[in-house]
């Protein structure tokens, strides 16, 4: 069918655009309707050129833009996780994270990033956390908003996800979340409802899981309250093979991913033509994905949502503000940081993580940087050349095969850097050939030509060191390995997750001991034959290294010996990839391996120990009395090892404070299981979640956590003065709050302003305390601002039916954390 072009592009949002893109929609055959309405492939919709519409290409976040394939050289800027951004307390920082993913869409032609993730944290042990922002509705909601309000702001959409009760990773594809509606309007939905009602989100992702019963893909909570009271008018797009069965078109599921295979097309048009299903259905699903095709000009005749873009800013820039932002101090009682390094000599910087760091989580959310800095090499930046700086690993973290680094590895084909990779017919010619930067290789749907049966890679090995090295191969089937020429194994490789991609990332593997002499070079080349057939075509080749440790005290003695001759000691500890990543969840908080021997070892040689916590959510910290200062570094981002030592050295301010509680011990936790019971998980704690279940525990005579929600300590002293606020309010008017704050010490600092909300005496269910408002203030030394929080209205209502105000007095709480010694101040609401 053609078309008429129109002569003057109309505005999107007008009614004018509006009736014409509804025109549009109608005027397709219903053939033509159904097929936008699952991909065209892994990561992008169908194009129909007769009406001028391109295709949408979506893409993976939400801490970086990967694109549409996972190739190095197309690297990405890699931002810090969000729980990293949450712990800002900051929209502005989270509007400019969202800027910078959305200049990097642009450069990759990509119209729609997935994310923000805004499930909350209702159980310390969820594996994708680090993915998520907080354990609390309106911090989360508030963040979440800005980073849409950035993404937005430089035309490509963003698509808040997983919508709904999505915070476990255990059987993700089949579990029921069993959530009653106080609790599902008060805490779930409303994370999720500043996204789409303030900053006019353009996508939602549904979830896997089921909410009370119904998958998220068909179940009502798509049209109320997102369409209904949300004024939602954007595309709801499944996770990828989110979509079950034809009765998601009932419901206002309008995309289905991936595609082209997938449970709608003949099967909707046989739906709609036999009555199961309306064109009306049909039309408002097509209605909406043209909608979205016009805000991010793929549809002619339309001018773009978003025309003038604002300034550009520096990705490694704002990756490594924010990742002082959001780094959290919550121990340094004899003021050891920042250090001085004037006054050190030298420095000993130990653990794995310390060398390797855990820069972003695992699963969908990787990207590829360009590069990433180590806490090693940002303290050998920052430190001037005098001060002798030693490295002990310590104790061993990461498990498994580990990629070769890139600087060890030289392509023997092209006499270039890297790794070559060739793709074979089945008779054994090459179709083409590619010369890789990583050893690590993943194709998601695109990259491998038509009509390759197998994929060769050689690559010639650097060994750093002599001795016994252990390398190996993983990946999902058949697969031969070669060293030096020699095979040393060809057989299938199994996975035994069962969890969709997850073995992307951490495929199973074949190691093999061989012998090096420092320097020495070795030929290793693999051989991977592709299965005749697969659903999403998804392989994964990772030719690496294992870090084995056969005496991991000895490992311990040489970094105590390193503490001992050193003025300070650093000690980088964290989690890896099996510990923290989609696909499943944690089976505790331990740090892995010996690490906690580590640092109470470390400690007891110099009193001057200094650790950094490099992990993407909670991990319990025994030695937490036991050292001269704690850092929480979160999964950085590419600039992570700039920052800590930006911090470390004074250069910058610890500006963080807690998005989430950090427990003392698992078995004080509240809310903990994360394992579906006959398939459901039941949220039986209804609203008191996070800092909520622990005030409940605690005022119960239960214990109380190790560090509280919301707190942070910096270097410099703030004081608050006297806040005031109106006494009497009318129910579903906002209140504003005014803080006077003075910095009372000899540096610029920062400080969060947080006002919790507490009815004690109510005849309806609530927290003991809950987060009303917040608002960060900069001080210059004796610097003083009256800091004003807005607190809105609906942080006085409960949900029972609807939306509720109980009149009577509400108590308004000033603090710093959420167990502060709080100013309190009561407030009539009429």
């Amino acid at each position: 069918m053609n078309q008429p072009r129109l002569m003057e592009a109309l505005t999107v949002g007008t009614d004018d655009a509006e009736a014409r893109i509804r025109e549009l929609a109608s005027g397709l055959s219903l053939e033509q309707q159904v097929q936008l309405l699952t991909g065209a492939d892994i990561w992008s919709t169908h194009s129909l050129p007769d009406i001028g519409l391109g295709r949408i290409v979506l893409s993976d976040g939400p801490a970086g833009v990967r694109g549409e394939d996972f190739d190095e050289r197309h690297d990405s800027v890699s931002l810090p996780s969000p729980t990293a951004l949450a712990a800002t307390w900051s929209v502005d920082m989270a509007r400019r994270y969202g800027q910078i993913l959305g200049q990097e869409a642009r450069r990759k032609g990509v119209h729609a990033v997935l994310g923000p993730t805004i499930n909350l944290h209702r159980s310390p042990l969820g594996g994708r956390h680090f993915e998520c922002m907080s354990e609390d509705p309106r911090l989360t909601a508030t963040i979440a908003a800005g980073y849409v309000e950035g993404i937005q702001s430089m035309g490509v959409g963003a698509t808040p996800k997983h919508y709904l009760a999505n915070e476990a990773e255990t059987d993700r594809f089949t579990a029921d979340s069993v959530v009653e509606e106080q609790p599902l309007r008060e805490l779930y939905l409303a994370a999720f409802e500043d996204a789409i009602r303030e900053a006019r989100a353009w996508l939602v992702m549904s979830s896997y899981n089921s909410i009370n019963g119904t998958t998220a893909s068909e179940n009502d909570l798509l049209e109320t309250p997102l369409s209904t009271e949300w004024g939602f008018d954007g595309v709801v797009v499944s996770d990828w093979t989110g979509v079950r069965s034809i009765d998601a078109a009932n419901a206002h599921q309008d995309l289905e991913m991936p595609g082209p295979a997938g449970h709608w097309g003949p099967k909707l048009i046989a739906a709609v033509n036999d009555g199961r299903v309306s064109r009306e259905a049909i039309l408002e699903k097509v209605t909406r994905i043209l909608r979205l095709a016009a805000r991010v000009g793929v549809l002619e005749g339309f001018k773009p949502a978003i025309t003038r873009l604002p300034a550009e800013l520096d990705g490694a820039a704002v990756a490594r503000d924010i990742a002082v932002r959001g780094a959290v101090l919550v121990r340094n009682p004899d003021g050891l940081l920042p250090l001085d390094a004037g006054s050190i000599g030298s420095v000993a910087v130990i653990g794995h993580n310390a060398d390797e760091a855990r820069t972003q989580g695992g699963g969908s959310a990787t990207v590829m940087p360009k590069h990433t800095v180590s806490p090693l090499e940002g303290l050998q930046t920052a430190l001037p050349d005098d001060v002798k700086v030693t490295y002990a690993r310590g104790a061993k973290v990461a498990e498994g095969i580990q990629a070769f680094s890139r600087t060890d590895l030289h392509n023997p084909v092209s006499g270039v850097a890297g790794i070559r990779v060739a793709f074979h017919a089945a008779d054994g010619s090459e179709i083409s050939g590619e010369d890789r930067l990583a050893s690590h290789l993943i194709w998601f749907g695109v990259g491998i030509p038509e009509g390759t049966a197998s994929i060769r890679m050689v690559t010639d090995w650097t060994a750093r060191t002599a001795g016994t090295h252990h390398i190996g191969v993983g990946t999902v089937g058949r697969i031969r390995l070669a060293v030096d020429g020699k095979d040393v194994f060809s057989g299938e490789l199994e996975d035994q997750t069962n969890v969709l991609g997850a073995a992307l990332f951490d495929p199973p593997a074949t190691i093999h001991a061989i012998e090096t002499a420092a320097g020495q070079m070795v030929r290793i080349e693999a051989e991977y034959r592709l299965p005749e057939e697969q659903f999403i075509p998804l392989t994964a080749i990772l030719l690496g290294e294992e870090t084995v440790v056969d005496n991991p005290h000895a490992d311990i003695a040489a970094a105590v010996e390193a503490a001992r001759a050193s003025d300070v000691a650093v000690v980088v500890v964290g989690t890896n990839a099996a510990i923290e990543s989609e696909g499943f969840d944690r089976t505790d908080l331990d740090l892995p391996g010996f690490q906690d021997e580590l640092v109470s070892a470390v400690a007891a040689a110099n009193p001057r120990t200094v650790v950094v916590v490099n992990s993407g959510s909670p991990v319990l910290m025994p030695w937490l009395d036991k050292v001269s200062a704690v850092l929480l570094g979160w999964f950085g981002g590419q600039e992570f090892g700039h920052a800590i030592a930006d911090i470390l050295v004074g250069k910058e301010e610890p500006g963080g404070r807690l998005p989430t509680t950090w427990p003392a011990a698992l078995e004080d936790v509240p809310v903990l299981s994360t394992t579906p019971v006959e398939g459901k998980v039941v949220y039986s704690e209804g609203i008191h979640v996070g800092y909520r279940a622990w005030l409940k525990q605690e005022a119960a005579g239960g214990a109380a956590p190790a560090l509280p929600f919301g707190f942070g300590l910096g270097y410099t002293s703030i004081e608050f003065g006297t806040a005031h606020a109106p006494q009497c309010v009318p129910a579903g008017k906002d209140v504003v709050v005014h803080v006077p704050v003075r910095n009372t010490g000899n540096r610029t600092g920062r400080e969060v302003v947080q006002v919790y909300l507490s009815r004690p005496e109510t005849a309806v269910e609530r927290p003991v305390r809950w987060l009303a408002g917040y608002a960060g203030t900069h001080l210059a030394p004796s610097g003083t601002e009256s800091v004003e929080v807005r607190i809105p209205a609906r942080a006085f209502a409960h949900y029972d039916g609807g939306w509720q105000f109980e009149p009577g007095t509400f108590t308004l709480l000033v603090g710093r954390h959420a167990a502060d010694d709080f100013q309190e101040l009561d407030v009539e609401l009429r």
